[in-house]
């Protein structure tokens, strides 16, 4: 491993998995491409700072009838110190033709949580003819709907503090939903101590 100050720019692409996030690392060793799950947390720009880069090695796909071959760097660490906007000239380097790491990943079995969560949704299905619900306790069955339903999405953090710290290790997937939901909680993430802060009204 090795730690050194670079530029990260941040590129989101809307690709059939929803939206992810594809870096490009200019350090002084050279640049590198960087698909880290937890860049999916970030809003596009340019990120400055120090990164420790943990691995760095070739890695090819195939995209609209061409092969790309691109050296990548497998980030352990980053510790940001400024952030700008992406030029048009600097989004336009960041290839849109990029395929979603979760395409690249080898299929694998779902993770506890998301079979936990698919769990709770079948269970609370009703048959729509028959409604045993007592009269005036709807809400309450939804709020605990939706509370079973986050916590099993988020697993050991549930319940939430005023601040979260997403675990990038968990499946791609089960991060992108998590950032998903954080902002319809009311949170928002913070890039330069990375992690999301419950806003207040």
């Amino acid at each position: 491993m090795i730690t050194i100050p670079g530029q990260l720019a941040i590129k989101t692409i809307h690709g059939r998995n929803g939206d992810f996030n594809v870096g490009r690392l200019a350090t002084s060793i050279g640049e590198f491409v960087v698909k880290n799950a937890e860049l999916d947390q970030y809003t596009e720009g340019k990120y400055e700072g120090d990164f420790v880069i943990a691995e760095i090695r070739p890695s090819t796909y195939s995209a609209n009838g061409r092969m790309v071959i691109e050296i990548r760097a497998l980030l352990g660490g980053m510790t940001l110190s400024n952030i700008d906007a992406l030029s048009r000239d600097e989004a336009r380097r960041l290839s849109p033709q990029e395929v979603d790491p979760i395409d690249e990943e080898t299929q694998a079995p779902a993770p506890d949580s998301m079979k936990a969560t698919a769990k709770s949704k079948s269970r609370s299905s009703r048959d729509p003819l028959v409604d045993t619900t007592p009269f005036g306790s709807e809400p309450a069955a939804a709020a605990s709907e939706v509370s079973a339903d986050d916590a099993a999405l988020f697993g050991s953090l549930w319940p939430l503090g005023d601040v979260v710290k997403l675990d990038a290790t968990v499946d791609r997937r089960i991060l992108r939903q998590q950032c998903d939901r954080l902002g319809v909680l009311g949170y928002a993430f913070a890039p330069l101590s990375q992690d999301w802060h419950l806003v207040k009204a």
